[in-house]
């Protein structure tokens, strides 16, 4: 009896506890709309002449301007779009004294020229300039357009349509007017740069086989070129006073590639189709390639607006070629800069206008690092930049002088750091800042550096700060050698010999890097956050950068046999999801995975290669079949998902917006097809006008509920 009694008293201490753990972890959890309530900010800019910044932020749909002025920085929302309606709002743009906002509303045009309507309104969409004053917060339509490159005193905004320039000034329209071309001239203009005091324009005339520098004269409209000749004139920069202008020279085009211009433009001409080579004699060989005399192929120059004086100040050196690869210059203090590739890196580097012809170049940036944003102070005597020179899996700014110098980082710790905007005085930065559990915000820094405050966005009472854990940084080596960085998320309060399901997350491009914290993309936040409510809800997760991210130098973007040419990034995966099987807390028969784009492609790897590892996925507009062969000896085929169909037996549920203008919507069109021939199980979910990633809030929430319901079902035994 004393027996039954201590066996009756565990059996109900053993419910006790399961009931107590069971409520606790209740209370833990949050849902996926708790998640992805923190608004996201982007566009971050400064003016010129004020102490003022501007942002864009998207709030569950709904995208409005807000703005900010020194001391306080207090947030004033400039803007009033109050639904969440997939209107798209980019292209923010200041003017000097911050009094006037100009951005663009609406999203791209796909190849028919359609505007993306992912809220299917019977009306159809529209892309149109739109401004607003930040006194009064009324913002109002300029024209249908995109592009808008608003003057520095913020009274005349620029926009390009249909291989013509358009001007308007920046007020509220009193009545249609039709548009007339701001002028007219022979070849492709564009590379258009107001001039600091919005007097004038520079532009490129492009003039296939040489082009000049034109200047347009605001207020006498007059046209005139600098020292126009048979070479090609670029990259038109305006100094400060806005009487000169520095430009890249190149030679114009020689016999062989004026005769390979002609031969491209008659084919063109020709629908495309190509004429059978003409029988000639043996073509000359001793006719030298494009020069200036000495052998130099690149030069800069400075032109004197007022006289039409030029004056060349660099030449490139004969003996790095790398130099010869410049493509856009920028004027900085007393200097010009520049970047490019040297090593496993892209660097930034000046050049002064008086060093003379042989000059070196300095590097500006000599730590080695991914730099993905930069910004010059106001008097150009400053380059910022956000590079993860110092920690690899996360952002930090950087600050150097433009003349020469020690570069030094602003801002540090376990903080993402990126986008800065110099303000006016010097004294401050803004910038958006990240960390594991702080979605992206918008900060402000003391240029002379220490800690990031945060002025905005407000975050819901609701959203889960503290319920997520912090991801740790996991190095894994595939069996070609090629070690690669990973972010695992171990769930809280896990006993010891509990094993758990685990989840495996593949980013897009692959020209991305996933971090230790929320990250600066749109998408990217979000699926950190997704990856975050796995986590919670009780998931092992992995986020993988495999081979052909950036982040960890171009030796690994540029991996070889990468995607048509091998897949070899799946190694990668597969080695990842064969880390999580061996982990003691993971159920090794219930692994799964998921990604957006590139990561769908991913995902349908996996899939299709090993379902014996993987038992389920979530494809979000993958690709599924690399080119146009169905050939089984093509190596872009025995690349794709698609040639190991017969292989593929675990679930997935695809997901893909049929406006997407990045992964053709055939690519589930096709697979479909493939799944229902094998008698392969799937689920679909189909988003009629939405775009790749998509515009409306909802579609992300039906989405990510559909996804963890499916992997209930299939990684958790969870019937519903």
């Amino acid at each position: 009896m004393k027996t039954h009694r201590c066996n009756l008293f565990a059996l109900v201490w053993s419910c006790f506890i399961s009931v107590f753990v069971f409520t606790v972890s209740a209370q833990e959890r949050f849902t996926i709309e708790q998640i992805l309530s923190a608004p996201f900010p982007s566009d971050l800019v400064s003016a010129k002449k004020a102490d003022q910044i501007a942002w864009i932020e998207y709030n569950q749909g709904k995208r409005n301007i807000y703005t900010a002025v020194a001391s306080d920085f207090k947030p004033k929302q400039v803007t009033d779009n109050a639904v969440d309606d997939g209107y798209d709002m980019s292209d923010l743009t200041i003017s000097d004294d911050g009094s006037i906002i100009v951005f663009v509303r609406g999203h791209t045009p796909n190849r028919d020229g359609w505007i993306a309507n992912p809220s299917s309104n019977p009306d159809g969409s529209e892309r149109a300039i739109w401004a607003v004053r930040t006194s009064e917060g009324k913002p109002f339509r300029l024209t249908e357009g995109s592009g808008p490159l608003l003057s520095p005193d913020g009274k005349w905004v620029l926009f390009q349509k249909d291989n013509e320039v358009y001007e308007l000034p920046v007020k509220k329209p009193q009545a249609y007017v039709p548009l007339k071309p701001l002028f007219r001239a022979f070849g492709r203009n564009g590379n258009f740069v107001w001039s600091p005091d919005s007097r004038k324009i520079a532009f490129v005339s492009d003039r296939t086989d040489h082009s000049f520098i034109g200047i347009y004269d605001n207020t006498n409209r007059t046209i005139t070129y600098i020292n126009p000749g048979v070479d090609r004139d670029t990259s038109p920069t305006w100094l400060p006073d806005s009487k000169k202008i520095a430009f890249i020279r190149r030679p114009g085009s020689n016999f062989a590639q004026i005769i390979e211009s002609t031969a491209q433009q008659q084919t063109a001409a020709r629908g495309g189709v190509q004429q059978p080579p003409q029988q000639s004699p043996a073509a000359r060989r001793d006719f030298p390639r494009a020069a200036f005399k000495g052998g130099y192929t690149l030069t800069f120059w400075i032109a004197d607006i007022g006289t039409g004086a030029v004056q060349q100040f660099w030449r490139n050196p004969l003996d790095n070629a790398n130099l010869s690869r410049i493509n856009t210059i920028q004027w900085a203090g007393k200097s010009v800069l520049f970047s490019l590739d040297r090593g496993n890196w892209r660097h930034y580097y000046s050049l002064p206008i008086v060093g003379g012809l042989d000059t070196a170049p300095i590097d500006l940036t000599p730590n080695e690092g991914e730099i993905e944003s930069t910004w010059l102070s106001s008097d150009g005597m400053y380059l910022y930049y956000s590079s993860n020179s110092d920690d690899i899996d996360r952002r930090d700014i950087w600050k150097t002088p433009t003349s020469g110098g020690t570069p030094v980082n602003i801002t540090k710790g376990d903080g993402i750091e990126m986008y800065p905007a110099v303000l006016a005085s010097g004294k401050f930065v803004a910038l958006l800042y990240a960390d594991a559990k702080q979605p992206l915000s918008v900060a402000i820094v003391p240029s002379t550096g220490g800690k990031a405050k945060i002025i905005a966005p407000k975050l819901p009472k609701n959203f889960p700060l503290a319920k997520q854990v912090v991801p740790e940084n996991v190095i894994l080596t595939a069996d070609d050698s090629v070690s690669f960085h990973n972010q695992v998320f171990v769930p809280n309060g896990i006993r010891p010999g509990e094993k758990r399901p685990a989840i495996l997350f593949s980013h897009g491009g692959p020209g991305r890097q996933m971090l230790l914290g929320y990250h600066y993309m749109f998408f990217y936040h979000i699926a950190y956050a997704i990856n975050q409510y796995f986590a919670n809800k009780g998931y092992i997760v992995i986020s993988v950068n495999y081979r052909s991210g950036i982040g960890y130098g171009r030796d690994f973007q540029r991996a070889p046999n990468t995607g048509s040419r091998g897949s070899t990034e799946y190694k990668d995966v597969y080695t990842a999801g064969k880390y999580l099987q061996s982990r003691s807390d993971v159920d090794s028969t219930h692994i799964g995975l998921w990604g957006l784009s590139y990561g769908g492609l991913m995902t349908a790897m996996g899939l299709a290669r090993n379902s014996d590892l993987f038992a389920a996925g979530v494809d979000i507009a993958g690709v599924h079949l690399w080119g146009n062969s169905l050939d089984t000896s093509n190596v872009a085929y025995k690349s794709s998902s698609i040639s190991t169909i017969d292989k593929w037996t675990s679930p997935v549920l695809l997901i893909q917006g049929d406006d997407d203008r990045n992964v053709a919507f055939s690519q589930s069109v096709g697979l479909v097809q493939l799944l229902r021939a094998y008698d392969r199980y799937f689920e679909l979910i189909v988003i009629p006008d939405e775009v790749h990633d998509f515009l409306v809030f909802n579609h992300f929430l039906r989405t990510f509920n559909a996804a963890d319901e499916f992997f209930d079902r299939f990684l958790r035994n969870v019937k519903k």
